[in-house]
């Protein structure tokens, strides 16, 4: 059986590294990395798309990344349960024009025993920016441990 530590259920510290694994996994813009952080039967809804398995969410990632070109990441923890985790998080992309985006979402999270992701909600905004407004600069790949979080950007 699968599992991805730390499980259910949550402290502060435990929930917190959950996130930041989900950041860093979502900073690699791996696709198959990260869809093996979700249940074969995850549910999602992200925007308007709805993904009912590990295989779409993959499929989903890997589109998303070849259309969201030099994409950054930065989620925050905002509170959490048991199996169940929210977080808001803001992301800097731009398009294949060169036009350049600060995304805001929020995520409610829903974790099997194993610690895989079963359920995962998203809302998601796009703020269109000049590439002189952009605030995060780190290269690509994990945000380094000195980089500003969200709050500390104001974000």
């Amino acid at each position: 059986m699968e599992t991805r530590p730390p499980l259910p259920p949550f402290t502060h510290e435990t929930a917190s590294q959950k996130v930041r694994m989900a950041e860093d996994g979502w900073n690699s813009r791996d696709a198959t990395k990260v869809a093996r952080a979700y249940t074969p039967d995850t549910k999602w809804r992200n925007r308007a798309t709805f993904v009912t398995n590990r295989a779409e969410a993959e499929a989903f990632l890997a589109a998303k990344w070849t259309r969201e070109m030099d994409y950054r990441l930065i989620k925050e923890l905002w509170a959490f349960t048991e199996n169940r985790i929210a977080v808001r998080y803001a992301y800097e992309w731009h398009d294949d024009s060169g036009n350049w985006f600060r995304s805001y979402g929020n995520e409610n999270w829903e974790f099997a025993e194993s610690g895989l992701m079963q359920n995962r909600f998203a809302s998601i905004n796009d703020l269109p920016i000049a590439a002189a407004d952009r605030k995060f600069h780190w290269p690509l790949g994990r945000r380094p441990d000195d980089h500003p979080g969200l709050s500390d950007l104001g974000l």
